[in-house]
């Protein structure tokens, strides 16, 4: 099974449309606010290089892949929706 962590924010509008596909193919997630938790931010540019959200990691046979904004073609090819 695919692990998916999101970090993102309460006012991106990106973050709440990637949210929303997810519970619409019923895909857990993790989400994690990077505008409350500034060590989870930093874990966040570290990962993805990027300040920018969101920042979706989907661990895939032991690998993280790390998409950066709301690809929804690509997140679809990694989860195979």
């Amino acid at each position: 099974m695919n692990k998916v962590t999101v970090y993102s924010t309460p006012t991106c509008p990106y973050c709440l449309q990637a949210k929303a596909y997810f519970k619409e193919n019923n895909v857990e997630f993790k989400d994690i606010d990077v505008a409350a938790d500034e060590k989870k931010a930093e874990e966040m540019i570290h990962k993805s290089g990027q300040m920018g959200v969101p920042v979706i990691i989907i661990e895939k046979d032991g690998k993280e892949e790390v998409v950066v904004g709301f690809e929804k073609e690509k997140i679809a090819g990694l989860l195979s929706l």
